[in-house]
């Protein structure tokens, strides 16, 4: 990290100020409790990798469990902090305790957990309104008399309405980080793409992509890796990644990586074998011009729900000319995609949850423009349709002239992926070919 940062590409100062616009929002004489995301366990001894809850990370700046943060006007942030033992040092390390609260984190007040219930009653007895964060609520503060007399007279909000307000625009370097998050995924994405053709297993290729994000500095997936071979494309979530990629068929990767707690989104549907078929090819061609269209909507004032509308107009219109949709008065088009054009993106994958989808985008929201089609084996329309699923789904960032294109260095058109995969397969075989000639020789 940098002088003066507290994670790495964020500022003391720019955490400061996001504790002052929390407080210019945050009513008169309320008080705001967020919990760190609890650590969870896959057995008795044995944690899941952690991963900080988003808006006690966006307040405090801290990536460790056990930590529960106050926000008021009258004390700003305080910050109650875990406390260990001599064993927990040996078995988990040194963890950030008071003194890193008041040093690191620039909090106002701090003190050890085991303060909390003398301490937070009477915050909460002298406030009108309590605001916390219910996704990662704890015990230790529920529990408390004082915050159950407020519940029961109705005096406790959900915190995420006010910090996803906050997180919506992204400050110039969160977008930093957001570019650099995504450029990670585009690289790692074009490898995993040049290595499908001699290793068409979706398992494989889900782990060619977190091995070359990790080896670019990303700390996790974004998300389980969804890799879908042929008709497995067709089911939006997939995440078994256990199939082999059948010669001929394609495969629809939907990744992203995190870096720094800033995360990337974004789908590429390619052959392994080099070639689209021609009835894949007119499909890959509407989704592609369905997305190259509503990139052009991108701009301050329009609406993710605008370009949704669009994005269903025009996939409708297509799929009636390519003959998947009958004009027999019937529309299944909800079945073959049940999804939104795209949403929000920042420190969460589907970030902002809380702000419509009719608001009106602004300069510094990032979004995903994903349009596709998924068209299962029971799909009662032509045969010759059924398991196929495509999807290009682009990161976006809205800026005060129209947009940029965060992942426009990873290929979409067909010629281009066809190129790509071929040239590339070529150049290894001739290099296979040398080294196993030189190792003979």
């Amino acid at each position: 990290m940098k002088e003066g940062e507290i994670t790495p590409g964020i500022s003391a100062e720019e955490y400061i100020s996001r504790r002052k616009r929390l407080l210019e929002i945050l009513p008169e004489n309320s008080v705001a409790i967020l919990a760190a995301a609890p650590e969870k366990m896959m057995t008795d001894v044995v944690p899941y990798p952690y991963r900080q809850d988003a808006n006690y990370l966006y307040i405090t700046g801290c990536q460790q469990p056990g930590g529960v943060a106050v926000l008021s006007h009258e004390c700003g942030l305080c910050m109650f902090m875990p406390e260990t033992s001599a064993h927990d040092v040996i078995w988990k390390g040194q963890i950030a305790g008071v003194d890193a609260a008041a040093e690191t984190f620039k909090a106002d007040k701090a003190y050890p957990m085991s303060k909390i219930q003398e301490i937070l009653p009477d915050m909460i007895g002298r406030s009108s309104k309590l605001f916390h964060n219910q996704e990662t609520a704890v015990q230790t503060y529920t529990n408390l008399e004082a915050f159950q007399k407020a519940d029961f007279y109705g005096a406790v909000r959900n915190l995420s309405r006010l910090t996803h307000e906050l997180r919506w625009v992204k400050s110039p370097a969160e977008l930093k980080l957001m570019r650099e998050s995504a450029s990670i995924g585009c690289q790692a994405l074009l490898q995993t793409m040049l290595h499908s053709k001699s290793h068409p297993y979706e398992g494989l290729l889900a782990a060619k992509f977190e091995y070359e994000c990790k080896m670019r500095g990303a700390q996790r997936m974004a998300f389980n890796p969804v890799v879908g071979g042929g008709p497995n494309a067709a089911v939006i979530h997939y995440s078994r990644n256990d199939q082999k990629i059948d010669d001929g068929d394609l495969v629809l990767m939907d990744v992203g990586c995190e870096l720094h707690g800033y995360v990337s989104d974004m789908t590429r549907t390619w052959p392994p074998s080099g070639s689209f078929s021609s009835l894949e090819e007119a499909l890959y061609d509407l989704i592609l011009q369905t997305n190259k269209e509503c990139l052009k909507l991108c701009k301050p004032g329009a609406s993710l729900l605008q370009i949704h509308h669009y994005s269903v107009g025009m996939l409708r219109k297509g799929l009636k000319e390519i003959g998947i949709v009958n004009s027999d008065g019937t529309d299944p088009y909800n079945e073959l995609n049940p999804t939104s054009i795209g949403h929000y993106l920042g420190m969460d994958v589907h970030d902002s949850s809380v702000v419509t989808y009719e608001r009106p985008l602004e300069p510094g929201v990032v979004i995903t423009i994903e349009p596709g089609i998924y068209i299962p084996r029971s799909f009662s329309g032509p045969e010759r349709f059924r398991g196929i699923g495509i999807r290009i789904e682009d990161e976006v960032l809205i800026t005060e002239t129209g947009y940029e294109v965060l992942t426009g260095s990873l290929p979409k058109e067909i010629k281009h992926i066809e190129s790509l995969l071929n040239n590339f397969s070529s150049e290894t075989g001739r290099e296979n070919h040398i080294n196993a000639k030189a190792a003979t020789s």
